[in-house]
């Protein structure tokens, strides 16, 4: 019960500190620009990309033809004299201020993602590996440290890869580093908290 209570906790601070991030704090933004021509580009969206959602990489090329080295060659020659676009596009438009089930669903991430954490420690002793035993168990500077790690780890494997293959901002990319590193490192420090006092109380 006390492992659930702390998955909440943290998840709470982690979805609280994700609001400051994006709204009273400029790591939201960052990489973001405003479009020289939006309504142009809004206009163009549906006869250029179709009436499908999906993801599009501009320049494109069709994968059934990309083992023909012609078709190869003249793509290569494409991506050089082309900008780059990677785009989320949904044919039909929503109410973007309409953020209530977003929100949800990011209260609900950062739950799921820290409760996540500590099934993952607790994995973790339970298979008796003694360095990562004591990094679980070892006070909250370990604990704090292991939290780093875990942010870390979902940087480099997820928004690292954007940057690489995508062409997403590097400053974005590095913003994107400081929200998590921070948010968990404030997260952890709840959850240590939360379980370190259990661990201290009397007949635990």
């Amino acid at each position: 019960m006390r492992v659930l209570v702390a998955g909440l906790i943290g998840g709470l601070v982690m979805f609280v500190w994700g609001v400051a991030a994006h709204m009273a704090l400029p790591l939201g933004q960052v990489g973001m620009r405003q479009p020289v021509a939006e309504n142009a580009v809004l206009a163009a969206l549906p006869q250029a990309l179709g009436e499908q959602p999906g993801i599009f990489l501009l320049p494109s090329i069709d994968p059934d033809r990309a083992g023909d080295p012609e078709v190869a060659k003249a793509y290569s020659a494409k991506s050089l004299a082309s900008p780059f676009a990677f785009i989320v596009y949904q044919p039909r438009g929503t109410d973007l201020m309409a953020m209530g089930p977003q929100i949800a669903g990011q209260w609900l991430s950062d739950t799921l993602a820290a409760l996540a954490a500590l099934a993952a420690l607790a994995a973790l002793a339970a298979l008796a590996l003694a360095f990562v035993f004591s990094l679980a168990g070892g006070g909250m500077r370990r604990r704090l440290a292991l939290a780093a790690a875990v942010a870390g780890f979902g940087w480099l494997s997820l928004l690292v890869p954007y940057w690489n293959w995508y062409r997403f901002p590097l400053d974005f990319t590095l913003a994107a580093l400081i929200e998590q590193v921070l948010g968990w490192l404030l997260a952890g420090a709840a959850m240590a908290w939360w379980i370190g006092r259990h661990e201290r109380a009397p007949g635990r």
